[in-house]
């Protein structure tokens, strides 16, 4: 019998046109063994939340360059809990301030990765901390 594969949805949330560290991203978890979707550019919070409900992920990925993390992510987890999602590991990445770190954890963001963060250490958290049992 074969394993369930953690399923991973990675998202670029408003208007940042950078997707290159998502892609990389993508292709690494993927390449580690990873099921992973990625939902492309300019995404609302609305699209990502429908993606969520429908892919059902074991865990959300969020990456942004345009400096609206503390706007956008508060406004996806908020989504979420209101559309009875709580048990995905939501994770952030992109350039994010480390002043801006603790009020995206308190607003449901688990885990900020920045530049320079390796596959590995990305691949690990995942793999610690997934909240479903597969």
């Amino acid at each position: 019998m074969m394993d369930k594969k953690i399923r991973i949805i990675v998202a670029k949330p408003g208007l940042d046109g950078h997707d290159r560290g998502a892609k990389v991203i993508s292709h690494g978890l993927r390449d580690a063994g990873f099921e992973v979707i990625y939902t492309g550019l300019h995404q609302t919070p609305q699209d990502i939340v429908r993606s969520v409900i429908q892919e059902d992920p074991d865990a959300l990925l969020l990456s942004i360059l345009s400096g609206a993390h503390n706007r956008l992510f508060p406004k996806i987890t908020k989504l979420l809990k209101e559309n009875d999602v709580d048990d995905i590991l939501i994770l952030g990445g992109g350039i994010i301030p480390e002043t801006d770190v603790a009020f995206l954890k308190e607003n449901g963001i688990e885990e900020i990765f920045g530049p320079g963060t390796t596959i590995d250490e990305i691949s690990d958290y995942i793999k610690n901390h997934i909240k479903r049992r597969l």
